[in-house]
Parts: structure tokens; C-alpha cells; sequence
């Protein structure tokens, strides 16, 4: 991220053509030696528990540099803050302001300022009414919206700073003159605050009358421990010459790596107690050197990929599909050859549709749901393959009948056991859709896909047998009585033992279902989870 800018570019190239050294960051008090601090308050535990800060004394801004700096924070709030949802950062004219500052969680009536640009004073709820439409900040207004209360940076004076992350006040709005910029950054994860505050402060700190120089600033939590910010010192890392030398296929001494990383902006040397391992100081702005991997493929871009030699793999691979999508291409062909067209709805789909609309109830275990979601066609991801299918039913009621479509594909299931709390399971679904139900027609095609399985019909009762039957359900996305739960008796693929589970289920569809989705045709269907046959 620290090519985001001209300043960092230029810098970057000009290193690597040795016509400059990499600049070494300097964290200076002022000449007082009175540390402006920012006290966070209990209450920012709520919202955005973390705040970080910074001072950039005597700048000399230009309109180029000016727009620069502008420009640099709008790229790190899209990339490394994600859209100002992990760290938001808030730039003032220092001279407007007067330390120590005060970091606050308040209702959003116990405030009032005018924001940045702006003429009439608000409050936190009429400030967010007045963005609400605006293309560019009413995208970050969910962030805090529904939140009791509102991060909010006040001055030494009660003077509203800022309303992180939404937007800064007029009364500290950095100008073409401003000299002194007080940097405040708030966030959820304070790693990325310190890093998102360490790559803007060291791209415009050499503006500064003393380039490279920034003034600290010290965090007071709410417990009296002290944090000091921006951390600017190099952290060291290390990689092996060998390691280096296998990976890129060179055979280069220790001493011509460190000129290649030196050209890489990399402060590098020949560790003096093991003569195959190189010492790197990582300046601040690369905090994405975390393995002696990074450490190897900066050699290598420094040396130039092009100049590489090339040579054949040792090793003779070949690719094969994943036995679940092999599955999956077996039932897509069966399903095609029986005479059924295959589509393609979308994973995601309304809250409604995925329980409302199949008569079934949230029991808030089994959905993942979004958070954030952009419309309400968009809340959670599906549980089933049916919603999707019924609503391309609903989209093609023109077409002659009968109509035949499958879809094989994946749901998302909640799940407590796996690392991530979710997983996918892959189903497949198909619908006959005609004048009269076609039970038959779904029954039948449930017996071919079995049997192209090598899957046998089994009473439930044959213990000893490996197979599936079907029972009479009563579930209330289909018909009473016209309805039954598809089981079976299989080897599992990955603990190699024998198990019983429901696996699908198939019937004709409620007149209720039907209704919701607008379809006006008897509709048989079937869905069947085929990861147990894999």
C-alpha cells in the first residue's frame, strides 16, 4: 500500500535505481516535550474500542501534494480499512483544535457540529437523514446507523472533532495552509489502525520542515496504561541464503541479496553469527514482509523475473476433478439424458423465500445470514436448491409444459464443529411442472439416479443392507400425503463407517408454495443431498 501514491512510487523507484537511500523514519516530540494525548473513554467499547494518532508539524502542502494526501486516505479506506468497516482515519488542521483530546461513545442527540463542508449545525440522527442519499458517505452509514451510540472525538475545548467513520468536522477541516495535521484514526482492530496510520504519516511525513520526522501521540485507556503511536521503528526479520537460492533457482552470494534488497527498499545485512542467513529491517510501510517467503520473492523481482532461468518442472503433474465434482457431472448428465433442463439461480436469496415461502420456520441454528445485505433479495444464503428453482419457474410461466429443470449444485449450512462455522453440502433439485403433478415422472427419475449410483432399493428394516427407501413425510412444503423422505445406508467416505441418514425428500408441492412463488401449475419436486454417495 505504500505504492498508492506518488510520493510512495517515486520514492520506491528511485531507491531501486539507487539514486536515493530508503529514508529512516524518525518519532520526535515536540520541543515542549508535551505529548498531545487523546483519552478513550469506557464507553468506545461498544462501537470502535481503538484509537491511534499522529501530528505532522510544519507541512508545506501544494495543490498536487494536496490532492495526494486526499486521495491516499480514500484508497486505504477502501482497501486495508474495508470501506472504513475495520479502521476509519480523520485528518484536522491542529491549529484550529487544542489538545488533549477526549475519544467518547454518546447517544447521537448528545452532540451536535456542523460536518465537513457544511453550514448548519446536527445532531448525530439529523446527521445521518442528511447523507442518507449521499452516493459517497451514505455507503458507510450502516456501520454505526443502528449502534446506541456514536464514536465522537472531541477537543480539549468540547470541540466535535469528528464523527469516525462517517466524517470530519468543518471546524478542524485541513486547508492548502495548514502547517500542524492532527491525525486520529479509530478502528475495531488496532493492528490495522497502526498500520493503515504508519503508511500515511511515512508517505507525507518528507513535506514536513524536518522531512521524514512525526510527531507522537499518546493513547490513555480508560485504565491509565499509556500507548504511543505512530511505531515507526523497524522490525527485524530473516531468511535463509539457501532457501533464497532453491526458490529462485540462483546461486547468489549473501552479500549480492542484501544489494538486490537494499534495492527493494530493504535495510539487509549478512548476519554475522551464520553466514547463510540474511537480517532485514522491515521499514514501517512494508508490513506485508511476515515470512522469509516475502523476503525470497522481493530478491526475486528485485533480480527480475525475466532474468530467471527457466527450465522444465522435476516433478510430472497432471490435474483430476475433486470426486464431488465428478459426482456432480455424473448426476448433471443423468438428469440432462432424462429429459430435464438444467439452470442456474443465485446462492443468496430473501429471508421469506427460503422459509416463508416452502411453509417451513427459522429455527436461526441452520441459515447463514448476512448482516448487511444490499436488498431483501439478498439476506441469507440458501439452505435448499427449491427457492431458486421456483423463483426461474416464476420467471419462465410462458413456456410450454410440461417444464423439466434441475440444478446440482451447493447450500450453506451453519456449522458450529468447522473452523469458518459454516459449511456448503451439494444437493441436487429438480421440478416437473405440467398440467397434472407428475409424481410419477420425480418417483421414476429418483429410482435412475439411484441406480446409475449402483445405489439398490432396501427395506428399512435389511440392516445388513447398503441401500436407500423412501417413507411417508409429513412436511408442509408439500402436499399432504403426496410427500415421502428419501433415506439411506452408506459407507462413509471419511471415517470408512457405516451410517443412516435422511439424505432428500420429493412430493408435489402445497398450493400454498405455489401461490407464494406465483405458479399457477401442479409441481412435483426433489432434492437430495449426493454427498454421501461421493
Amino acid at each position: 500500500y505504500d505504492l498508492l501514491c506518488h510520493e510512495g512510487l517515486s520514492r520506491a523507484l528511485r531507491v531501486f535505481e539507487g539514486k536515493d537511500k530508503p529514508p529512516v523514519y524518525k518519532v520526535v516530540k515536540p520541543a515542549d516535550g508535551k505529548v498531545q494525548q487523546i483519552h478513550v473513554q469506557p464507553s468506545t467499547q461498544q462501537i470502535r474500542p481503538y484509537i491511534v494518532g499522529a501530528i505532522l508539524r510544519n507541512i508545506s502542502f501544494t495543490p498536487e501534494n494536496y490532492a495526494s494526501f486526499i486521495d491516499l486516505q480514500d484508497k486505504l479506506h477502501n482497501n486495508l480499512c474495508r470501506k472504513r468497516t475495520l479502521a476509519s482515519m480523520g485528518t484536522h488542521d491542529l491549529d484550529t483544535i487544542q489538545g488533549p483530546f477526549s475519544y467518547e461513545a454518546l447517544p447521537p442527540k448528545d452532540f451536535k457540529f456542523v460536518p465537513l463542508n457544511k453550514t448548519a449545525e446536527v445532531d448525530g440522527d439529523e446527521l445521518m437523514e442528511l447523507y442518507t442519499e449521499d452516493k459517497h458517505l451514505g455507503k458507510f452509514l450502516h456501520i454505526i446507523r443502528d449502534s446506541p451510540v456514536y464514536p465522537v472525538v472531541f477537543d480539549a475545548n468540547r470541540v466535535v472533532c469528528s464523527l469516525p467513520p462517517i466524517i470530519n468536522s468543518d471546524h478542524s477541516k485541513i486547508t492548502l495552509n495548514t502547517k500542524n495535521v492532527f491525525i486520529e484514526m479509530t478502528a475495531t482492530d488496532e493492528h490495522k489502525a497502526s498500520t493503515v496510520l504508519n503508511t500515511l504519516v511515512a508517505m507525507f511525513s518528507e513535506y514536513c520542515a524536518e522531512p521524514f520526522t512525526v510527531e507522537p501521540v499518546e493513547i490513555v485507556y480508560p485504565d491509565n496504561t499509556i500507548k504511543t503511536f505512530p511505531q515507526l521503528d523497524p522490525r527485524q526479520a530473516s531468511a535463509k541464503i539457501d532457501y533464497i537460492n532453491s526458490c529462485t533457482g540462483l546461486e547468489l552470494p549473501g552479500d549480492k541479496i542484501c544489494q538486490l534488497l537494499n534495492k527493494m527498499s530493504l535495510d539487509a545485512s549478512v548476519d554475522p553469527k551464520d553466514d547463510n542467513q540474511v537480517l532485514v529491517n522491515v521499514p514501517p510501510t512494508r508490513w506485508d514482509i511476515l515470512h522469509a517467503c516475502d523476503i525470497m520473492e522481493d530478491v526475486a523481482i528485485s533480480y527480475g523475473y525475466d532474468n530467471l532461468t527457466k527450465k522444465m518442472p522435476s516433478v510430472n503433474t497432471f490435474g483430476a476433478p475433486l470426486p464431488l465434482n465428478k459426482l456432480s457431472d455424473h448426476v448433471r448428465r443423468e438428469l440432462a439424458m432424462s429429459g430435464f433442463t438444467e439452470v442456474a439461480p443465485l446462492i443468496l436469496c430473501s429471508h421469506d423465500e427460503n422459509f416463508k415461502f416452502l411453509n417451513k420456520k427459522d429455527d436461526d441454528k441452520t441459515a447463514i445470514k448476512l448482516a448487511n445485505p444490499k436488498t431483501i433479495e439478498y439476506q441469507v444464503v440458501r439452505t435448499s436448491l427449491l427457492p431458486g428453482i421456483l423463483k426461474t419457474l416464476n420467471s419462465n410461466k410462458k413456456l410450454a409444459l410440461p417444464i423439466k429443470v434441475f440444478e446440482v449444485s451447493d447450500i450453506g449450512l451453519k456449522d458450529e464443529s468447522r473452523e469458518r462455522r459454516a459449511r456448503n453440502e451439494r444437493h441436487f433439485c429438480a421440478t416437473y411442472t405440467s398440467k397434472t403433478s407428475g409424481f410419477e415422472v420425480i418417483h421414476g427419475l429418483l429410482d435412475r439416479i439411484m441406480a446409475m449410483l449402483s445405489t439398490s432399493r432396501i427395506h428399512k428394516n435389511d440392516t445388513n443392507e447398503l441401500g436407500y427407501w423412501i417413507e411417508e413425510a409429513e412436511d408442509a412444503t408439500f402436499f399432504p400425503g403426496r410427500s415421502a423422505y428419501i433415506y439411506a445406508r452408506y459407507i462413509d467416505s471419511e471415517t470408512n463407517e457405516r451410517k443412516q441418514s435422511q439424505i432428500g425428500s420429493f412430493g408435489v408441492l402445497h398450493p400454498s408454495v405455489l401461490e407464494n412463488f406465483e405458479l399457477s401449475n401442479p409441481t412435483t419436486a426433489i432434492e437430495v443431498n449426493i454427498e454421501p454417495f461421493v
